[in-house]
């Protein structure tokens, strides 16, 4: 762990990623220690800024790579120069050599690459940081590509995952960062992660999401070849489209960028609320546009290694929390988050609601088009903070992956809102959870069970009325037996208090002196009290 730790630090001296921090917005503290700080004294070299970044989280490895996976589709949140070259990071990470990917494959599939495949591109088609991509064709004519997981790298991963752990035990110390719950997070994280690990569990995914958009025209998912796949390899149908960040081939195309850009929020809600199953790596390396209509574009999602899912009850709190911001109803948001348990239930609803009424307001009353839903979510941590609010790891991966969507949106189409879009998606799902077809698909969802139990009602209806009838002859019968017992435990309790004065008074008169010469000699008062004391322990 500790040479972890030296490595991190050394990438971030080597990189100058100090120079990345805004000393003018830290505290004084701070600011003064930067200036001070030795890292100053080592060249910036001859890379941009971006690069350097770039060059540093390639470096320390899958981790730190997709978290500038993540930060590359937040060009509202980061300088053009810094995005761009983040953007790179989605499919351009530096490859391992074709031969090592060779082997790799003849040992997953235990035959030689000539025999799997009828041709076997040794150069990837794209490089990232936990898999990569060759181009391939089978022995029935259909191109394909292979994607290959990284040798050894999770060892690699393993070790960042455990330096995560102590960070997060760390923070868990401080009373202010416990509410976060790091721990749990690094958790969810970990297992999220390792996931991609297993390309039998991507595929399965890639399956599921294409069969949830079967004939949908807003997206498409490749078929697996299942009988070449395996836990390190997987072989799927190679697709034909446009990379959904390469905006100049889009315009060249003729792709209706708005409809696009909407289109992406309506998968999204589409996938989190009628599936229940969400890409959650949608970033713009995992999604490619067909040209083939341009006016009605069809989006083509690929690497599903990651996916999420919410319970029922998530689902329905968080569709009502989205509502209820959209119609700026601050008092049913409060009200929401405690009924959840999202806060603590001592939490008063009016004063959480004007918490949260002061810091969204100013955002809120913007244009739509100049709201950032990563605006609100800031706000709503600040807000947060004060009330001691956990946050919920079920849901991270779902902020991350709208946060993914909304960088998406806006860098395809900039005056994309947002909220405009989800809202009618968002009132019809609930009307149609809550109303006639929700209760009509519950129903039929549920029709195999109830048909089965359905002729069974009566012998079940006479069954809780005999249940019911030996409950309440049971419950007499206790009553009964508790008020006889009573009764005896009050005489018992007179009769032990007489036992208990009666041994007393025979002990004192025994002790006087031996028994024989007791009865001898004694004057009638001891005669008369130990006379008294065995009356009593005899009498019933």
């Amino acid at each position: 762990m500790s040479l972890r730790l030296f490595r991190i630090a050394w990438v971030v001296a080597r990189f100058r990623l100090d120079t990345l921090i805004p000393v003018e917005r830290l505290p004084g503290v701070l600011r003064f220690s930067m200036k001070l700080s030795p890292l100053r004294l080592l060249p910036t070299g001859p890379h941009t800024r971006g690069k350097r970044l770039r060059l540093a989280l390639e470096a320390l490895g899958p981790i730190f790579v997709k978290f500038g996976q993540m930060l590359s589709t937040r060009r509202d949140l980061l300088p053009p120069d810094i995005a761009d070259e983040l953007k790179r990071l989605q499919d351009q990470v530096p490859p391992f050599p074709g031969d090592q990917a060779c082997a790799l494959v003849e040992e997953e599939l235990g035959v030689d690459i000539d025999v799997a495949f009828a041709e076997f591109t040794r150069d990837p088609l794209a490089s990232a940081s936990i898999a990569q991509v060759h181009g391939a064709r089978l022995h029935s004519g259909e191109d394909v590509v292979v994607k290959i997981i990284r040798p050894n790298i999770d060892g690699v991963m393993r070790k960042d995952i455990g330096l995560l752990y102590t960070f997060a035990h760390l923070l868990k110390r401080v009373p202010e960062a416990r509410r976060l719950r790091p721990v749990e997070v690094v958790a969810d994280y970990e297992a999220t992660l390792f996931d991609e690990l297993d390309l039998h569990k991507e595929a399965a995914n890639t399956s599921q999401l294409k069969r949830n958009f079967r004939d949908s025209p807003l997206l498409y998912a490749p078929s697996i070849h299942w009988p070449l796949t395996r836990k390190r390899v997987m072989v799927q149908e190679r697709i034909h489209g446009i990379p959904v960040a390469d905006l100049e081939a889009l315009t060249a195309a003729g792709i209706d960028l708005r409809r696009l850009a909407e289109r992406g929020v309506e998968i999204f809600f589409t996938q989190v609320f009628r599936d229940n199953f969400f890409h959650a790596d949608m970033h713009p390396g995992n999604i490619f546009v067909s040209a083939e209509n341009p006016h009605d574009p069809q989006y083509i999602a690929i690497d599903c290694g990651i996916v999420g899912s919410l319970t029922r009850e998530d689902q329905d709190y968080l569709a009502r929390n989205l509502l209820a911001f959209f119609r700026q109803d601050y008092y049913e948001v409060a009200v929401l988050h405690i009924e959840s348990g999202w806060v603590g239930e001592d939490t008063r609803a009016n004063e959480f609601a004007a918490a949260i009424r002061a810091v969204c307001e100013p955002i809120l009353e913007k244009p739509l088009k100049d709201i950032s839903f990563g605006q609100v979510l800031l706000g709503l941590f600040q807000t947060a903070r004060r009330f001691n609010m956990e946050v919920q790891p079920q849901l991270v991966l779902l902020q991350k992956t709208l946060l993914n969507i909304e960088g998406l949106g806006r860098q395809l189409y900039p005056d994309l809102d947002l909220w405009s879009t989800a809202k009618p998606y968002l009132e019809r799902w609930m009307k149609e959870r809550a109303g006639p077809r929700g209760f009509w698909d519950a129903l039929t969802k549920h029709a195999p069970e109830l048909s089965r139990q359905l002729p069974e009602l009566p012998v079940l209806a006479h069954q809780a009325l005999a249940r019911s009838e030996d409950s309440h002859r049971q419950h007499r019968q206790q009553t009964e037996t508790l008020n006889a017992l009573r009764r005896r435990l009050r005489g018992t309790g007179a009769r032990a208090r007489r036992l208990r004065f009666g041994a007393l008074l025979l002990a004192l008169a025994l002790a006087w002196q031996p028994l024989w010469e007791w009865s001898q000699s004694q004057p009638w008062p001891v005669l008369a009290a130990a006379a008294l004391g065995l009356l009593l322990i005899a009498w019933r």
